[in-house]
């Protein structure tokens, strides 16, 4: 009985000292903070190991080296760019930019985002109209072709990608393939045999270790992105797998959105995979010509000024919560969400809040489907908040919606990786493309409003009959949504 109560004594001072380490030497926001508290004291033992495993916490570390002399010419032109903005000196090719020269500078100071005003943009909205698109492109590669994705299965899609990336090794080009270790667990090294015996190079994200214990489990590469030749660039949603193709019966048709860019923002995709892989790989890569090739010359009328957003647990600056914060209030007229996970920061959800009742018209599209019943229960609590000031919601019923897209006024579009909750906007490593073009926001918003066809629209008085079980699911749901 001693060794009991010592036990517990001991246990109840571990407890206590990792309570005091969350609340004075993390620097997380109030909601984590009080959600871990809850964690630490409710599952003492368990909440440790929880603790270990998923409450690192990597903001302002280093993780990412770049060549000094190159980082510093980038930061020396973009703090250039931003200060032509301020001072309204900067060359416009769309006169309509200027209306959002605060949001660009805003994006240039915290993001080091660049304006690149000569691309070209293609939308894609169909799995398998994507793949076919992007294996045609791998096809062409004539020297390198970088690869990552979140998600990478080991099924007919997986091995029909990594057959394309395999003939381009043999035939010389560079390719190197990286995934994240934990959206890509279940893949083994015998998928990457043959890719790796032709030359291909691979890595994973943050891996494990050891074998089934990963510390840095909650900092998951959520990235999916593809460069070719340093020209080409895709970026979005759609993740490698059958699903992505429709084909899995749980969820059916797979609505989700992805890029097809041309243009000087291309480089700024590259960058982005280089820090990774550099990351992930040792074999480090070298900023060289090769990689940024000149641009691909649009035609004169589909020019889309861009700039590329990425964020991740280590930055100084939540990039994502800024940026949709900065778009939400320059809103006049309506905002269009679709995002398949909707668990937004109090500064979020009260800035929908304002735009609602100032007379704005904002609608949020989330699945009708649920792939991750917490997230879909605190996302139903969320917007019921948001139910009670006038926003639409609606729920995507024609297949599974995974697209990550907000478009404001019918003139900016934000369109990647990041989903409108918690963890893509303070945990997970993100990519978006913010575009500065009226026609490419349009030809979003037809695809928003052809997706509410498909839509059930959920009013605040079929919210209020919502049963107690549900309500109750809500409600510890939404407790501890800042960690999910």
């Amino acid at each position: 009985m001693d060794y009991f109560s010592h036990f517990l004594t001991v246990l109840f001072v571990v407890n206590i000292a990792l309570a005091l380490t969350v609340v004075f030497l993390e620097r997380r926001n109030v909601a984590a903070t009080w959600s871990w508290l809850m964690v630490l004291l409710f599952i003492p033992i368990l909440g440790f190991v929880l603790y270990v495993m998923l409450g690192q916490n990597l903001s302002r570390r280093k993780l990412y080296k770049w060549n000094k002399r190159v980082l510093q010419r980038v930061e020396n032109a973009t703090m250039e760019q931003r200060a032509q903005l301020l001072n309204d000196t900067f060359a416009y090719a769309d006169p309509m930019l200027r209306n959002y020269r605060y949001l660009i500078a805003l994006n240039a100071a915290t993001n080091n985002a660049y304006l690149t005003q000569d691309n070209d943009v293609q939308i894609f909205t169909d799995g398998r109209e994507l793949f076919d698109d992007l294996l045609a492109s791998i096809e062409q590669a004539r020297m390198h072709i970088h690869v990552q994705y979140y998600i990478v299965k080991n099924d007919e899609l997986g091995r029909r990608v990594l057959d394309v990336l395999t003939r381009k090794a043999r035939e010389g080009v560079e390719v190197r393939f990286l995934y994240d270790d934990i959206g890509s667990r279940t893949l083994r090294d015998s998928f990457f045999r043959e890719f790796v015996q032709a030359g291909g190079k691979k890595a994973a994200f943050f891996p494990s270790r050891i074998p089934f214990l990963n510390y840095r489990v909650n900092y998951r590469n959520h990235r999916k992105l593809v460069v070719i030749d340093g020209q080409i660039g895709y970026l979005g949603g759609f993740n490698i797998g059958n699903e992505y193709l429709g084909l899995n019966p749980r969820f059916g048709y797979w609505r989700d959105t992805h890029l097809r860019i041309t243009g000087s923002a291309v480089w700024a995709l590259q960058s982005r995979f280089m820090l990774d892989w550099n990351l992930a790989s040792p074999q480090q890569l070298e900023v060289e010509s090769m990689f940024f090739q000149r641009p691909i010359p649009p035609e004169p009328k589909e020019r889309v000024p861009m700039q590329i957003i990425a964020s991740g647990p280590n930055e100084t600056w939540p990039h994502f919560v800024f940026t949709f914060l900065k778009l939400i209030q320059m809103a006049e007229s309506r905002i269009l969400l679709q995002t398949p996970y909707f668990i937004p920061e109090e500064s979020i959800l009260n800035a929908l809040r304002i735009a609602a009742l100032s007379g704005i018209d904002v609608r949020i599209m989330i699945p009708q489907k649920a792939d991750h019943l917490f997230v879909h229960w605190a996302s139903l609590y969320y917007v019921g908040e948001l139910l009670h000031a006038g926003v639409k919601c609606y729920f995507y019923d024609a297949g599974f919606l995974h697209a990550k897209t907000m478009i404001v006024d019918g003139k900016v579009a934000s369109v990647g990786t990041a989903n409108f909750d918690i963890r893509s906007l303070r945990l997970n490593f993100e990519t978006n493309a913010l575009m500065f073009h009226e026609g490419t926001a349009k030809k979003l918003e037809i695809t928003f409003w052809r997706d509410m066809e498909g839509c059930l629209e959920l009013t605040l008085e079929e919210y209020e009959k919502r049963s107690l079980r549900i309500r109750f699911l809500e409600s510890i749901s939404k407790l501890v949504s800042p960690i999910l």
